[in-house]
């Protein structure tokens, strides 16, 4: 019996050939490893953050200090899990720089990484806050390995995920990721 069946093989989780670096809007998800509620709680629709929600606030507003290019737009952080739409922008000023998915790159191109990619951010986010948790709060925080994206295509889609993501905590009850909750999905 080959190690992967039954398993998904080498699954694709990002668009194929898509530049994750370009300008554009994205729709984010990260959660937690078992989905373990390390945030904090809902009180009558509110989050309610502890300490360890409170640094995943900290490293997520770092985003923005560490990638010059990338604006952080609605955001809220769950029991388990993070939503946020982060906005990366290279004011019309395109650099060559292909994303993880595209099949062209230039060997010894140093402009290459002058854009990070959404993979690169969301990477150092996840570390950066795992760190900081693991020293001073909770050595067995984990973040699940890979974390769901939603390229925003236009002002429509842009306003249901901002609304979404502010009725987030008061929608708790339903949401999927909530052990308890009634797994219902809109």
């Amino acid at each position: 019996m080959k190690f992967w069946q039954g398993r998904e093989k080498n699954r694709q989780y990002r668009l194929p050939g898509y530049d994750y670096s370009s300008d554009g809007y994205y729709f984010v998800t990260i959660c937690t490893e078992g989905g373990f509620e390390f945030f904090g709680e809902i009180r009558d629709g509110i989050m309610q953050l502890n300490k360890i929600g409170h640094v995943v606030t900290d490293c997520w507003n770092d985003i923005s200090k560490k990638f010059k290019k990338v604006e952080l737009k609605t955001w809220q952080i769950m029991p388990n899990h993070l939503h946020g739409i982060i906005v990366i922008t290279n004011d019309g000023r395109s650099m060559i720089n292909h994303g993880p998915t595209s099949k062209y790159t230039i060997p010894n191109c140093p402009m290459q990484m002058a854009q990070p990619t959404l993979g690169t951010i969301i990477r150092w986010f996840k570390g950066r806050s795992s760190r900081l948790i693991r020293k001073t709060h909770n050595p067995n925080f984990s973040w699940q390995p890979r974390f769901h994206d939603h390229i925003i295509r236009n002002e429509d889609e842009l306003n249901r995920i901002h609304t979404y993501v502010q009725n987030n905590p008061v929608q708790w009850e339903w949401d999927r990721n909530n052990p308890q909750g009634e797994d219902c999905w809109f």
